[in-house]
């Protein structure tokens, strides 16, 4: 088990496992985009490769088992024992199935805010040119969320589509559960966007009464996980039959030569199935889960380094006393209740993002967000060193 101590301290006590991506020598504020892959991730890689060039296609017994454990680890992070996972490379192709599996010609409404991450953004706006209705309730202030959009559910409702992180600000929705049980007074749908929020703000479904949501989320960023590791978690009992459906859905019927009349779906995941994938993502990702859980590496400790880490990057930019009429941050919102990173308003984030690039620190940013994302293998002179380069990033002429 590692202190949280460690981790702060110079060298940082997780940095050697994450030597591939040299995070001792670079100041990489990424976290909040995506964070760097622990050495692990790579065997997993050529694990991949050797089980394709051994066993060819009977390498899908072994990968599958991969697949398994990818399932267990996110329905860990959730601290879910009541759901099944489908899988995908993305996050926004299991959205499409997860719509195609909805009422809509019944149900013509969808309802979800103004602050929303691209994923969902984009694919309702285009449904919407489309005739669907669409309502975007604003997503500020997070703190009285839940009610607006149970205010706004009706009978014509066929989801609500929300973060519980806003990727933009960090901003985390309280009280989901409450739109939960409005839903299903409705008899609609909730799917939770909880990327943002995987294992860097601890989440329990039973804890937060959604155990009968659809939760979508992926590994890219906070998990280490890389590409390709994203998955829709599904209430147990669900028996919505999406259009947009893969051949994979029907491997139990396929086995004992079953047939029907209709198109038939497999149980509890495999009702929202796709079709073949590679699978390498999944050996990549079997070895990061069992990386965190062999070095205690817990949603709640990493919500604790995360939650100190900000606070310091915080501390260091208030003490800068920059003109807030060229950057600023949000004091309305404490640091408890956003995500883990901090978010600088400031018309020049891009110029800025560029100008910390060419001093060596790694940043985002989304529109006039200067995302300073910490992650657990970056110690407090780090993170001292990068508040100080945004220092001279905000002296500098232009």
């Amino acid at each position: 088990m590692i202190a949280p101590e460690a981790l702060y301290a110079s060298p940082n006590a997780l940095a050697p496992h994450y030597a591939r991506f040299r995070v001792a020598e670079r100041l990489l504020l990424t976290g909040h985009s995506h964070q760097a892959w622990p050495d692990c991730g790579f065997a997993g890689q050529c694990e991949a490769w050797a089980d394709a060039a051994q066993y060819l296609d009977d390498k899908w017994e072994r990968a599958f088992a991969r697949a398994e454990r990818v399932r267990r680890g996110f329905a860990r992070l959730l601290d879910d024992g009541a759901g099944d996972y489908a899988l995908g490379a993305s996050t926004h192709e299991l959205v499409v199935r997860f719509l195609s599996a909805l009422p809509l010609r019944a149900r013509p409404r969808i309802v979800t805010t103004d602050g929303e991450f691209h994923t969902l953004r984009r694919q309702l706006d285009r449904l919407a040119e489309e005739r669907l209705e669409i309502v975007k309730v604003a997503h500020l202030p997070a703190a009285t969320l839940a009610e607006r959009l149970s205010e706004a559910v009706d009978d014509r409702t066929a989801a609500v589509m929300v973060s519980l992180v806003f990727y933009d600000n960090g901003h985390i929705v309280p009280r989901l559960g409450d739109v939960q049980r409005r839903c299903e007074q409705a008899g609609a749908e909730l799917l939770v966007d909880a990327y943002h929020a995987l294992n860097v703000v601890p989440v329990s479904l039973p804890r937060d009464g959604l155990e009968r949501a659809f939760v979508v989320g992926g590994g890219y960023k906070y998990c280490q996980l890389g590409e390709g590791n994203c998955f829709l978690r599904i209430p147990r009992d669900c028996a919505l039959r999406p259009v947009v459906t893969g051949w994979f859905s029907e491997f139990v019927a396929l086995a004992h030569g079953e047939s029907g009349g209709g198109v038939a779906y497999g149980p509890g995941a495999a009702r929202f199935a796709g079709a073949t994938y590679d699978p390498t993502s999944h050996y990549r990702a079997a070895r990061v889960f069992d990386f965190f859980e062999e070095h205690g590496l817990t949603p709640s400790f990493l919500r604790e380094v995360s939650q100190h880490q900000v606070g310091l990057v915080a501390q260091l930019f208030d003490a800068l006393d920059a003109d807030p009429g060229v950057i600023a941050r949000e004091r309305s919102v404490p640091l408890e209740e956003i995500g883990g990173f901090l978010a600088l308003r400031s018309p020049r984030a891009s110029e800025l993002c560029g100008r910390l690039r060419k001093r060596g620190v790694l940043t985002d940013f989304r529109g006039e967000s200067l995302r300073l994302g910490p992650a657990p293998y970056l110690s407090d002179a780090q993170l001292v060193a990068a508040v100080a380069a945004l220092w001279e990033a905000l002296s500098e002429r232009p």
